[in-house]
C-alpha cells in the first residue's frame, strides 16, 4: 500500500544526459537575473532560439518545460539577501540549450545544492509543486547533478527526441 505514490517522477540522478558534448550541433545560453521576471526572458531566448533551430512539433514542450525549470531555480534555488557567502557578481541562473541531430536538451544552471524534489500535491489548483511532473510529463527524460570544483550549484536537464526532418 502506497508504494507508488511518487513512482511516476525517477529522475535519473547519475548525472549529466547521455549525450556527446562534442557532437554538439548547436549550443546557446543565456544568463538570468534573481528576479521572477527572468522567466519571460528565459521564454523569449528559448523561443528565439529554437525558432532557429528545426525543432518540429516540440516547440511548444520544451518552451513550457524551459518556463517550469527556470520558474523551479528563481523559486527554490535563488538565496535570499541572508546568504552572504554567494559572489553578488555571480549570474542566479544559467539557461542552456543544447541540440545534436536527434535530440535537445534544456539544462538550468542554479546555485543551490538542494535535491529537485517534485511535491506530493493532490491539489492540482495549487500554484506550485506542479512543476516537476510537468516537465517529466512533456520531455522524454530529466535529471540533475551537482557541480563540481569551484562552482557552487546544481544543474536540473531535460531530454527531448526530435523528429528527424524529412
Amino acid at each position: 500500500m502506497g508504494t507508488n505514490g511518487s513512482t511516476m517522477l525517477k529522475p535519473l540522478r547519475q548525472g549529466l544526459p547521455p549525450l556527446d558534448p562534442a557532437a554538439v550541433s548547436n549550443a546557446a545560453s543565456c544568463a538570468l537575473p534573481a528576479r521572477l521576471e527572468a522567466v519571460r526572458e528565459a521564454r523569449l531566448f528559448t523561443r528565439r532560439t529554437l525558432g532557429q533551430w528545426d525543432v518540429g512539433d516540440r516547440f511548444d514542450d520544451i518552451c513550457l518545460v524551459v518556463s517550469e525549470l527556470v520558474t523551479n531555480a528563481l523559486r527554490h534555488a535563488v538565496p535570499g539577501e541572508t546568504d552572504c557567502l554567494a559572489p553578488p557578481q555571480a549570474p542566479a541562473v544559467r539557461l542552456h540549450l543544447m541540440r545534436w541531430t536527434g535530440r535537445l536538451v534544456c539544462a538550468v544552471r542554479d546555485p543551490s545544492h538542494e535535491t529537485p524534489v517534485p511535491r506530493d500535491s493532490d491539489d492540482f489548483s495549487a500554484e506550485s509543486g506542479r512543476g516537476l511532473f510537468l516537465v517529466d510529463s512533456f520531455s522524454d527524460g530529466w535529471g540533475w547533478h551537482p557541480l563540481a570544483g569551484t562552482l557552487r550549484g546544481k544543474v536540473v536537464w531535460a531530454l527531448f527526441r526530435l523528429q528527424a526532418a524529412e
